[in-house]
């Protein structure tokens, strides 16, 4: 007992020893945080869906705070926590571009069919890396719903095989853009402007072969569009929703119909 007693003292004595010099450490070398951080997360909805361009709310408190993020950067919080974010800031809140998920596919079960049967792991990562899927459309949704799964706001379901976005529930936080393994899902502006309902590049005649309401690239939306506002790149049109005025010749002209309104409200 003895021999071990000057071990247990000198193990004592150093845990002690480094007992204060870790308080003498956390003393003065502390780092005083600004208290407006916390106001400011506390204006946030928490959702730390990164769609400020940050790691998560916290993160984007302290941006705001220190001058880095502007006060209406949170898209799901809208107007009302810009003007809460300003108000702790003694700013002004600016304007707040309101987006919502748009899923560029209309491959549903009566458009498209499947080349192969799927029995792997029930994911869009992991079938998309099988022969780009088991769909025709290499291009297309999946709809094992990768984007469903990290919905916070329940506003993406799969529909037919397709996935939709429901924009009354829809936040633009933009996690179902990042979990879309093909990026068919995009954020757009909130409001009643067309766009194209597709995103495969193969042309006109491969496309007709795997999905009818694919996008043929034959560029007659472009001829009949007012504002110059779509082009036609790769076989795939798109659309300039800045100098788009929903004036929708675009989609009355569309032979296969690729070009609508994104879907407002999911129909079961």
């Amino acid at each position: 007992m003895s021999n071990i007693m000057p071990a247990v003292f000198i193990i004592t004595a150093i845990g002690i020893l480094a007992a204060v010099v870790l308080v003498l450490a956390a003393k003065f070398m502390y780092v005083p945080e600004d208290e407006r951080i916390g106001k400011v997360q506390e204006c946030l909805p928490g959702a730390n869906c990164g769609a400020c361009g940050f790691a998560g709310c916290a993160d984007y408190a302290k941006a705001v705070v220190e001058g880095k993020a502007e006060p209406n950067c949170c898209v799901p919080g809208g107007k009302d926590t810009a003007a809460a974010v300003a108000k702790v800031m003694g700013t002004s809140a600016g304007d707040v571009v309101a987006k919502k998920a748009a899923v560029a596919c209309q491959g549903f079960d009566c458009n498209t069919s499947k080349k192969y049967d799927y029995q792997g792991v029930t994911t869009c990562a992991a079938a998309s890396k099988m022969f780009a899927g088991p769909s025709a459309c290499a291009y297309g949704c999946l709809g094992f719903g990768d984007c469903v799964a990290v919905c916070q706001f329940d506003a993406i379901h799969i529909v037919n095989g397709v996935a939709l976005v429901d924009h009354e529930k829809c936040t633009g936080c933009g996690a179902c853009t990042k979990a879309c393994p093909k990026s068919i899902i995009s954020l757009i502006p909130d409001d009643v402007n067309p766009i194209v309902l597709c995103k495969n590049i193969d042309k006109g005649a491969q496309t007709r072969k795997v999905c009818s309401t694919g996008c043929i690239g034959c560029m007659k939306c472009t001829k009949v569009c007012p504002t110059s506002a779509i082009t036609v790149t790769n076989n795939l049109a798109s659309i300039n929703q800045d100098l788009c005025i929903a004036c929708m010749q675009c989609a009355e002209e569309c032979p296969v119909n690729a070009i609508n309104v994104p879907n407002c409200r999911i129909q079961k």
